[in-house]
């Protein structure tokens, strides 16, 4: 099926003929190698479990991933019952517009889209204080300021990201593949072994740990904030299997089994890696590395079981682990600028972001806006955002810790949104009477629902805590206002554009497959190939 690179033109029915990406372009492997990268598991277990144990849930630790991997695997049954009817670019923006009506959409839409947006410019930032750092300690270069390793990053992932997505996902293979090796060899070596002086300390895994306080913590109400906030992190980019259906070879199937697989399977990686972490490390030893030296928690365990040949190799592997993630992170907000683009909302820009690559079938217009503002943020912060005594560490303590805050907070509200959305789609508005079960699309998704709102509550009422030497920032101030801020502006844009043209408000996330069974028949002249229909699908709309 041939890709349009042209505006697509209007139908008799006010219907309106859209492009899409290249079709069948990745399998089920291609789709779970970019979203397990968006997680980045080398990066998720180095940089967040430390502050977990050293700040939060001391040795109980990995039972906050535990909790997790439970709450999110519930989350995930509604998510994927509704990956099975709607297949849309935008993920939770076409999802909420169909389950809450296209207001909601839009606002929840602009939220994510300014999620995914900033996650990369964060993950530029860990990504090169991790490449400074491996650079003069393994490779013993002179010291190179970490702008210059966050510029070739961004710069590589735009390259990558404006041509087939195929690219992108071997890329990512190969980084995801060695570092997931790494973690388990590191632990199985641990477990074979025995642990460290007090054993393989099984109650480290309890769920009741998850909520109970560690050393350092002042309440419980700290233990939970910070534990799950950063258990709940290390996940982010999980629900993009979505935003990659329509490029997927059959993503009926291939998108609810490739979310359930890399929510279960990063719960189960997560959990066991950070078990043998603290286990290897002691009761004691593993709060004071995680506080002194955090790195140190898997570093010295690494060199202990693999040798130091290993230990460098995991260095570098943290360095590409969080390049891929920002890779897959690059991928997913071109999308979303592309779902948002393609449904009119970019018209003044020309060639707009909803144009597809006519020989490559890429989002490229998009991918190229989403590389300019990374850029952007990078240079805003290497400009404006000075070292202190407590946060020497610009790209890691400011560039990556306060756009990951920011994110984290956007995505976990958006999450709650989808949540009730599924219910609001099969309960409310009766879609799909046959997939619409209680112990599917009602309970799960109301647990769900209540598990988000909760962390996001966690994470207001430990937002100092958590940005740690970066909580004095005018970025960090302005987070929450940032948040409302792009929510409102969704709302307004969508009140905008009903009041000026309804025809195009009624196609707010209503661009499907054309395999959708919310598409309704077309009317009039024949889409040009590779088109998709676009319009109010049939469904009342908000």
């Amino acid at each position: 099926m041939s890709v349009q690179s042209e505006a697509a033109p209007q139908v008799a029915d006010g219907t309106t003929q859209v492009q899409r990406l290249r079709p069948g372009a990745v399998g089920l492997l291609g789709v779970l190698f970019m979203v397990l990268a968006n997680a980045a598991p080398i990066t998720a277990m180095t940089g967040n479990l430390p502050i977990v144990v050293g700040y939060g849930n001391g040795t109980h630790g990995p039972a906050s991933f535990l909790v997790a991997t439970i709450v999110l695997t519930i989350f995930s049954v509604g998510y994927v019952a509704m990956a099975k009817h709607i297949t849309a670019t935008g993920a939770f923006y076409g999802f909420i517009s169909h389950g809450l009506g296209q207001a909601v959409g839009m606002a929840s839409g602009f939220l994510a889209t300014m999620a995914y947006v900033v996650f990369e410019a964060s993950l530029v930032g860990i990504f090169a204080s991790f490449a400074k750092t491996t650079m003069e300690t393994v490779f013993h270069t002179g010291s190179i300021s970490w702008i210059w390793y966050a510029l070739i990053a961004v710069a590589v992932a735009a390259a990558l990201g404006y041509f087939n997505v195929s690219i992108s996902g071997t890329v990512l293979a190969v980084f995801l593949t060695i570092e997931v090796l790494l973690l388990l060899m590191m632990s199985f070596g641990v477990l074979f072994t025995g642990g460290g002086p007090d054993g393989l300390m099984l109650g480290s895994i309890n769920p009741v740990g998850a909520f109970q306080a560690g050393p350092s913590s002042k309440d419980v109400t700290m233990v939970a904030g910070l534990g799950l906030f950063f258990a709940f992190w290390s996940w982010v980019g999980f629900e993009t299997t979505a935003v990659y259906g329509e490029e997927s070879k059959n993503p009926k199937k291939i998108v609810p089994r490739a979310t359930l697989i890399a929510v279960i399977g990063l719960g189960v990686l997560y959990t066991f890696v950070s078990w043998m972490a603290v286990a290897y490390a002691g009761k004691t030893g593993a709060v004071d590395v995680s506080q002194k030296d955090a790195f140190s928690l898997f570093y010295a365990p690494t060199k202990d079981m693999l040798g130091g040949f290993f230990l460098n190799v995991y260095k570098v592997m943290t360095c590409t682990g969080s390049f891929a993630c920002a890779l897959a992170f690059h991928n997913a907000a071109s999308r979303y600028l592309y779902a948002l683009g393609r449904e009119g909302l970019s018209d003044g820009l020309g060639k707009t972001l909803g144009a597809s690559h006519k020989k490559h079938g890429s989002p490229h217009i998009s991918s190229v806006v989403q590389s300019v503002i990374t850029l952007a943020i990078v240079l805003l912060f290497f400009w404006l955002q000075k070292p202190t005594d407590a946060a020497p560490d610009v790209a890691y303590t400011q560039l990556y810790g306060l756009m990951a805050i920011l994110g984290t907070m956007a995505i976990l509200i958006v999450q709650s949104i989808s949540s009730i959305a599924v219910v609001g789609y099969f309960h409310v508005r009766k879609m799909h009477p046959e997939t619409a079960r209680w112990y599917r699309t009602l309970l799960p998704p109301i647990l769900g629902a209540a598990g988000m709102v909760y962390v996001v509550y966690l994470l207001f009422q430990n937002l100092e805590f958590a940005a740690g030497a970066a909580s004095g920032s005018p970025v960090f101030k302005a987070t929450p206002w940032i948040v409302i801020g792009f929510f409102v502006l969704g709302l307004a844009v969508a009140i905008c554009i009903r009041l000026a043209n309804p025809a195009k408000y009624a196609t707010i996330g209503r661009i499907v497959m054309e395999e959708s069974r919310e598409r309704s028949l077309e009317v009039g002249a024949a889409a040009p190939a590779g088109a998709i229909p676009a319009q109010p699908t049939g469904e009342a709309t908000a």
